[in-house]
């Protein structure tokens, strides 16, 4: 089986994404303030490299659509809005958290990165669900760019 190398990569930031934010989580916990910035920042790269591999790849290569069962379909289709709506309220709140930090506001930074945390540890995981969903144990269906939709060609 050969998975596809741009899922597969963009798959992979989010998961190391993940990682590092519980790695940054431990590190402010042993109050180790400049390791957690540091790695806090990493992880927001990564979340970033993520972001520009998904659109780069949505723009000019496509989406793939569901090519398992139809009769499963809906609920793929339910679990995926839910990932994206998931993914899109822990981006806005990682920079929320991100800025709050970087401005120093840490009273607001220390109650909302603990909820941004566990919104992005989610996300992460529904993301690799979709992955293996659409990757591995099935194949993915059809693959149309938005720029094809759009042009026509």
């Amino acid at each position: 089986m050969s998975l596809p190398i741009l899922p597969t990569l963009s798959t992979s930031c989010i998961v190391i994404s993940a990682v590092l934010v519980a790695i940054g989580w431990s590190l402010i916990k042993k109050r180790k303030i400049e390791a957690h910035k540091k790695t806090m920042f990493a992880a927001a790269i990564f979340a970033l490299t993520f972001f520009i591999i998904y659109m780069s790849r949505t723009v000019f290569i496509g989406n793939t659509s569901f090519g398992g069962p139809d009769d499963i379909k809906i609920y793929y289709t339910l679990f995926l809005i839910f990932h994206i709506t998931l993914a899109t309220v822990g981006a806005i709140f990682g920079i929320v958290t991100l800025w709050t930090g970087y401005k120093s506001n840490f009273k607001r930074h220390r109650k909302i990165g603990p909820i941004t945390s566990v919104i992005w540890f989610f996300t992460a995981i529904t993301g690799v669900a979709v992955y293996i969903l659409l990757y591995v144990l099935y194949h993915g269906g059809e693959t149309t760019s938005v720029i094809k939709a759009i042009i026509g060609f």
